[in-house]
């Protein structure tokens, strides 16, 4: 085969440090583009962006090209000094060190979707932190307490 070919679709998760509750909502969807933009740099495909005050929650096509990690820490990276450009508001604002990342079948693209455009209606009764179990049993992801919340 000449071509390589691929449609990899995940569900990235994570927080800002110490669950900080400062994406205010006069900055989200500019950081939202923003994001996407690094996602089609890297040749990835950013289907749904969605964030609350303290963390984010991106569904994407991973770029045949870049390695998860470097993906995420090119986010990270790129997003946070782009925030802190925006307002002395945010002149200590950081991403947490780790991140969640799990497939998503295409069968299920959808109503991820959905999931991450009614975050704001969702997390009115769940926290970050429960979210964030319920998606690591969920996909039968093993945790060190010690080390999940930075």
């Amino acid at each position: 085969m000449s071509q390589s070919l691929s449609n990899i679709l995940t569900h990235i998760v994570f927080s800002t440090k110490n669950r900080e509750a400062i994406i205010e909502d006069n900055i989200r969807e500019n950081l939202h583009a923003y994001i996407g933009g690094i996602i089609n740099r890297l040749k990835g495909v950013p289907l749904s962006i969605g964030s609350v005050a303290d963390h984010i929650h991106l569904l994407i096509v991973l770029p045949r090209t870049c390695s998860p990690s470097n993906l995420i820490k090119e986010i990270k990276t790129s997003s946070t000094k782009w925030i802190k450009n925006q307002s002395s508001v945010y002149q200590n604002f950081h991403w947490q060190g780790g991140y969640g990342i799990f497939s998503i079948s295409p069968n299920h693209k959808k109503a991820l979707e959905q999931y991450i455009i009614n975050q704001a209606e969702h997390h009115k009764k769940v926290t970050f932190q429960d979210e964030f179990l319920r998606l690591l049993k969920k996909n039968d992801i093993q945790w060190d307490d010690r080390y999940i919340w930075d």
